[in-house]
């Protein structure tokens, strides 16, 4: 039996199924990153999910090609997970966090410390990747702040970066797309350069060959705002949302040359990297490159209850331990921080990673994964691809005057025979969970092909 089907389910899914309540309306609910006028004249309604598998209202089987969205690493429905999350409801359904605590928060915190890069050994709790960004920014002043550097409120982050959707991830992200609505975003802000160049790169198989002196745009904002000034820079180690965009070779490296020279923190948003993706734990870790600070969510719980994280090196934690031992220290956090729910399902999560080695499975698979994806090289508009362990983007000729709509109508017509993709302009992302068998592959990649030569 393959790992994708351990737990198959062995009944008849359409039982499972819960029709909505008569008269129930579609109006009131304005859905997240939709085009909701388009959905809601023709509704994809998903009803059961299991193993590598969703279930759609009309009884169809679709193969999760994304990891719902990028964060279901170890499959659906897992048993540890969901048992873990129904003992703990019924044991304890909340703990407040400030000024209190549970025992399987400290059980957490201590396992995600053993998974992360030597020295990253701290690890404070949020609700989700976009919390996390915002809690790293904070610790990032603040550290610089109580170490008696002030003047260091400067944040940098990278064009088409994503880092979550609140006014710190947006001001440091780069995609125009979420921000341009927004006003005038936080102050004292500034962008390196973005690492595609399809000139040199396209369709490089892994790390790309030539770009690592882009990283040198940082010893510009240095020389422009001057590193007395700069507190943080935060990039994603493999840009997922912005059309998978993996990093030169040496660049990570040269990053953190340039901000241990200047005195700046290293931020890695791991959001969609961290927990096997890129075939190890942590992507930091496949690159060799070590930062200050590790920003988490998605796979940390299997996307089976909200949760994140942010994992720093204790010298930086231990900054903040100084005055009254009676005072809080760092004025920062959420009511549902550590929540018992969302620290069970972590917990159930990790352990079914461990007894089913997936942190490192899309290493051993990136191999025939990136050799599938790269076979669609040649197919009618596809002007580049990219990979790395089990994250890939096929990037597609836009239409003249509709931008994104040749990816969007590739994603319809994949839905329709039983493939869930994910697109975000005209690049289709693909990051199935890490359970996936190089025959779902293969059925994930040759029903893109042929959507990709009906929408020639």
């Amino acid at each position: 039996m393959s790992l994708s089907d351990i737990d198959a389910p062995t009944a008849n899914p359409l039982q499972a199924f819960v029709a909505a309540p008569p008269g129930v309306s579609m109006d009131a609910y304005w859905m997240p990153f939709t085009a909701n006028r388009q959905f809601k004249k023709q509704p994809r309604l998903f009803v059961k999910a299991s193993g590598m598998h969703y279930w759609t209202d009309d009884g169809r089987k679709v193969l999760d090609g994304v990891a719902g969205l990028w964060c279901v690493n170890a499959g659906h429905a897992r048993p540890k997970i969901v048992q873990a999350i129904q003992a703990q409801a019924a044991e304890m359904d909340f703990a407040p966090p400030f000024q209190m605590a549970h025992p399987k928060a400290f059980e957490l915190a201590d396992k995600v410390s053993k998974l992360t890069p030597a020295g990253l050994n701290r690890v404070f709790f949020t609700n989700s990747g976009s919390e996390s960004v915002e809690t790293a920014l904070k610790m990032a002043l603040a550290y610089h702040k109580v170490r008696g550097e002030g003047t260091r409120t400067r944040l940098i982050g990278r064009e088409r970066g994503y880092h979550g959707v609140n006014f710190g991830g947006i001001s440091v992200g780069g995609m125009v797309g979420n921000r341009k609505q927004f006003g005038t975003m936080l102050s004292g802000v500034d962008h390196l350069r973005h690492t595609h160049d399809p000139k040199r790169n396209a369709f490089s198989l892994g790390q790309p060959e030539f770009g690592a002196e882009l990283a040198d745009s940082l010893e510009d904002l240095v020389a422009l705002h001057d590193a007395s000034t700069i507190a943080a820079v935060i990039v994603e180690p493999v840009a997922g949302s912005t059309g998978v965009l993996v990093p030169p070779k040496g660049y990570l490296n040269r990053l953190r040359e340039i901000c241990d020279k200047h005195g700046i923190l290293l931020i890695f948003d791991e959001v969609i990297t961290g927990f096997g993706r890129t075939g190890q734990p942590f992507a930091s870790q496949t690159f060799g490159v070590t930062p200050d600070m590790i920003v988490m969510a998605k796979g940390l719980s299997n996307g089976a209850v909200p949760m994140g994280a942010v994992a720093v090196k204790q010298s930086i934690h231990d900054a903040f331990m100084n005055g009254p031992e009676h005072l809080i220290e760092f004025f920062h956090g959420y009511t549902y921080s550590a929540h018992p729910l969302a620290c069970a399902a972590a917990l159930g999560t990790l352990a079914t990673y461990e007894d089913e080695g997936l942190l490192t499975r899309a290493g051993d698979l990136q191999a025939y994964f990136g050799e599938a994806v790269h076979s669609l090289r040649g197919e009618p508009n596809v002007i580049d691809i990219r990979n790395i362990g089990l994250v890939g983007g096929v990037e597609l000729s836009p239409i003249a005057g509709s931008p994104a709509k040749r990816a969007f109508d590739i994603f319809l017509d994949c839905y329709e025979r039983g493939v869930l993709l994910r697109t975000t302009g005209d690049t289709v992302a693909l990051s199935p969970p890490l359970i996936i068998e190089r025959g779902q592959i293969d059925q994930l990649v040759d029903t893109l092909r042929g959507a990709i030569r009906r929408h020639a």
